[in-house]
């Protein structure tokens, strides 16, 4: 194995991309080349960790040895003895039951580092009948990380599927449906304790702080439109899945810049977004108490009330917000005179102080250049469309108005920039480029514009500060893609909210093995993580005896060379095998031996 990169230029940039690869000898002689481990973009530090790693693990093996399964003279001992011997029908053996073992293994590694089997096992006590609450959660959490679906489908298919009931010492009665679904009644009372156990234990694993908060919401939806109640949180409102034929609720989270949740809330699907964070004010205070605390939030989310009440209070809270580039025009005569200060390579700022607070335009090299190009090819696109339908002869007014219509849909930015008249009678239109307008896009296309009350005044760290945000956004992208939190299908409120409860849990998990990834194996994601680790199977080995019984091996298969290298990148160590187990002569139960 060794490390190959590749060079590609994207937004006029040059790009490096790290790749581990390994060569393979065919049958013909010819060598072909496997692709192990893609790293992404990484640094020379890191680049020089990962050929360290790579040397470990050399491309030849050593000689083959050949080992005895028994010692000749312990054998002869036996049969001086006179002590019968079992014999083993090799040639009958068979395998059976394949099933998923190492991705299970390792989202039970995170379950135990952060410590949750010990939070759980005291507050989710067994059942009469002596089911393992805390076991059925654990479930749902892993299947919501690896494979998320309903619980119908855990319990059908995916539990025989993993080796969960190998791993947890259980049986299939665990993935009883009942059962499944009364854990969701049980897990939202301990959710405020979940946070600051949560919290804890990231400052104790990665020295986690949390004195910068990101704020921000999304909303997801619901295929059925079941009855609803007077105090029902689904409810209509503006859908960022593009589903407005759809109920939902809003789901409010707060995030470190690291990706880690502090807190997260469930709203009625028609909450606005500015009447929301006076209440998370609120709530993180009592929970965590005061103390210095920048909140980054985007526009929309803060009303001026809020701003005022969060600039009069001791000591006050301080905010960095997005501001709506309309705000701009009120601002642009005094920003003028004002000089620009390099923040980092390719990003000059303006400093505005005023009534208290800070205001900061942000300038973009690569921001500008790839909305330019975004403006410049929806223009074209749409300009092109205008050509064809004005070339267009036999076409009825309605019919024009309605192709207009699907033209201005596609491209609803580039539309701004062209004025277009249509004849009042007839199915003719003219367009021509507004070239006001064109010309304030351009002066405005890669700008912020933000406000602040820090008294940080080093515009390195402002802009750095709002960038983070992209943190709490790539959180929703998790949760809807990789944990698929969307569609719900839950009728109950309760479980509605225990459901996001577990996808919360899961995106627990999720964030501490990235985290342990940036520091151990940059250039890895957690999801290219997770599939190597699936590629661990354990099957039963089932070999019949002379006596009619039958010896069962449960063995998870041994990994590959590169799951190797990042076991020892990540400082794991598989488990011993599962001791062999032999039937009885009266049935298939195995008794361990």
């Amino acid at each position: 194995m060794y490390l190959r990169h590749i060079q590609r230029k994207k937004n006029g940039k040059e790009h490096s991309y790290w790749s581990i690869v390994e060569n393979r000898r065919l049958a013909d002689g010819r060598v072909n080349q496997r692709h192990v481990l893609y790293l992404g973009e990484i640094n020379d530090a890191q680049e020089r960790a990962w050929a360290r790693a790579v040397e470990v693990f050399p491309d030849e093996a050593g000689p083959p040895q050949t080992m005895a399964l028994f010692p000749e003279e312990r054998l002869d001992a036996i049969v001086e003895a006179g002590i019968p011997i079992v014999r083993l029908r090799l040639k009958e053996l068979s395998l059976h039951r394949a099933r998923q073992w190492g991705a299970c293994w390792l989202a039970l590694v995170l379950w135990r580092q952060l410590q949750l089997d010990q939070f759980w096992v005291q507050r989710l006590k067994p059942s009469r009948k002596g089911t393992r609450w805390d076991q059925v959660l654990a479930v749902l959490t892993v299947y919501r990380l690896l494979a998320p679906g309903s619980e119908w489908r855990l319990h059908r298919q995916w539990f025989e599927n993993s080796a969960l009931a190998d791993l947890l010492g259980v049986d299939f009665s665990l993935a009883d449906p009942h059962k499944l679904y009364g854990c969701h009644d049980q897990v939202l009372a301990h959710k405020s304790a979940l946070f600051s156990h949560l919290v804890q234990r990231w400052r104790d694993l990665f020295e986690a702080e949390f004195d910068v908060l990101l704020y921000d919401l999304t909303s997801t939806y619901f295929e059925s439109e079941p009855p609803l109640g007077e105090n029902d949180k689904r409810q209509f409102g503006y859908s960022r899945d593009k589903r407005p034929d759809c109920v939902q609720v809003v789901i409010a989270l707060i995030v470190t810049p690291q990706g880690f949740p502090l807190t997260y809330e469930v709203l009625c699907g028609n909450t606005a977004d500015k009447t929301t964070l006076k209440e998370f004010l609120q709530k993180i205070e009592q929970q965590y108490g005061k103390a210095r605390r920048i909140w980054v939030m985007d526009r929309g989310i803060p009303t001026e009330e809020v701003l005022a009440e969060m600039r009069a209070g001791v000591p006050p809270v301080q905010y960095l917000v997005g501001t709506p580039k309309g705000r701009l025009s009120k601002l642009e005569k005094d920003l003028l005179d004002k000089p620009w200060q390099q923040a980092r390579p390719g990003v000059t700022v303006k400093l505005l102080a005023r009534e208290g607070e800070l205001y900061v335009l942000a300038r973009s090299a690569d921001r500008v250049a790839k909305e330019r190009s975004m403006r410049r090819r929806q223009l074209k696109k749409l300009w092109q469309r205008l050509h064809e339908l004005q070339a267009r002869k036999k076409l009825r007014r309605e019919d024009l108005l309605m192709k207009l219509g699907a033209a201005r849909q596609q491209a609803p930015s580039a539309w701004r920039l062209v004025a277009v008249e249509v004849h009042a009678t007839e199915a003719t239109f003219t367009y021509r480029l507004n070239k006001d307008k064109l010309r304030q896009v351009r002066r405005r296309e890669g700008r912020y514009l933000l406000r602040s009350n820090l008294t940080e005044t080093d515009p390195a760290v402002v802009w750095n500060y709002y960038l983070q945000l992209v943190q709490v956004e790539q959180a929703f992208r998790h949760l809807k893609g990789d944990l698929a939190i969307r569609p719900i299908f839950h009728q109950e409120q309760t479980r509605i909210e225990a459901h996001i409860f577990v996808s919360f849990l899961a995106y627990c998990l999720h964030v501490t093995l990235g985290q342990w990834l940036r520091t151990l194996a940059p250039g890895l994601t957690t999801r290219s993580v997770l599939e190597k680790f699936a590629a661990v199977q354990m099957v039963d080995v089932h070999i019949p005896t002379s006596d009619g019984r039958t010896l069962i091996l449960s063995r998870y298969t041994q990994p590959e060379p590169d799951l190797q290298l990042l076991l020892a990148r990540l400082k794991l160590q598989l488990p011993a095998q599962p001791p062999p187990r032999i039937t009885t002569a009266q049935g298939p139960e195995g008794a361990s031996l």
